[in-house]
């Protein structure tokens, strides 16, 4: 039976999720949600980016129009012209706000994260 060894290579990572009250939160899955909207202009498109289905990525879309004072997402119904969506102004200032907090979380952050990673053992797995 052949051992490998795991590491940790790329170390531990900071995920943000902000939770704006009563259930409502904006985190690493909805960001790359709408970075996958923004890049294929499909809410079904990125969805299925994600292994997840339009039902369940409409679901989401919702959410954050809801809890923005604005719309993130505007849909255009399908149909002989088609359908998509896109990002709007208040969506693209969303993603680029909680990028914006995700870069100085992790610079902050940076010192204490090499010391958890120094912590980290070796994990082997048996194959």
């Amino acid at each position: 039976m052949e051992t490998s060894v795991l590491r940790f290579a790329d170390g531990p990572q900071l995920k943000l999720r902000i939770v704006f009250g009563e259930g409502a939160m904006l985190g690493p899955g909805k960001v790359l949600l709408l970075e996958h909207i923004r890049d294929s202009g499909s809410i079904a498109a990125a969805g299925r980016m994600m292994g997840m289905s339009y039902k369940r990525a409409w679901s989401l879309v919702e959410e954050m129009n809801r809890v923005f004072r604005a719309p993130v997402v505007l849909s255009m119904r399908g149909g002989a012209q088609g359908g998509g969506a896109q990002l709007t102004e208040t969506g693209a200032a969303v993603l680029a706000h909680y990028q914006k907090l995700q870069d100085i979380a992790q610079e902050a952050c940076a010192a204490r994260m090499g010391a958890l990673q120094d912590l980290l053992a070796d994990i082997s797995d048996e194959t």
